[in-house]
């Protein structure tokens, strides 16, 4: 994984750097977004890493998906990741871009899991409490995970906080296992 994240840097950083100097931003997130679900199709995966499959004929077909969600310069983007057979990275570049973005204008992105769907009340008092945590502008990506039992896991950055009955039972097994 981290030689993805290594691979995929200098993609995101170059592609920030543009969407900054054309003001494009929300329309490169949509883009990196549209690009990582078309390349979460199993089929569409397999077709960018099979080597028999003719290159410029896979480009004409990928860009006939996308042909009305992403602009000129992402499709000249996509070009560039085939030529350079780095496709399958799409997904962790637009990661890192939506980091960068996020650091850029102040806010962190926050995945939380938990077993049960959380109210208003409780994403605004976990907005909150984060904000205060973090010192920044929180963004909440709520997911519901039933085998958490309970609990959530909150992930902020590089920051992991597993509050679940899960992760509990997990270290009372090791230490009971020590």
């Amino acid at each position: 994984m981290i030689e993805l994240a290594t691979l995929a840097r200098p993609y995101s950083e170059a592609v920030f750097k543009r969407a900054k100097e054309t003001q494009t931003t929300e329309e490169w997130s949509d883009t990196l977004a549209f690009l990582s679900g078309v390349m979460a199709d199993k089929r569409m995966s397999a077709a960018a890493q099979n080597p028999r499959v003719e290159r410029k004929g896979f480009v004409q077909m990928l860009l006939s998906i996308c042909e009305d969600q992403i602009s000129s310069e992402g499709q000249n983007f996509v070009k560039l990741l085939v030529q350079n057979n780095r496709l399958n990275l799409v997904r962790q570049i637009g990661r890192l871009y939506e980091e960068l973005r996020a650091e850029n204008e102040g806010y962190i992105e926050v995945d939380v899991s938990t077993a049960y769907s959380l109210s208003k009340v409780d994403r605004q008092q976990l907005t909150k409490s984060l904000e205060k945590a973090l010192g920044k502008s929180v963004r909440l990506q709520v997911e519901i995970d039933k085998s958490l039992i309970g609990g959530v896991i909150i992930r902020a950055g590089d920051k992991v906080i597993d509050g679940t009955i899960k992760g509990q039972l997990e270290q009372l097994s090791k230490r009971l296992s020590s």
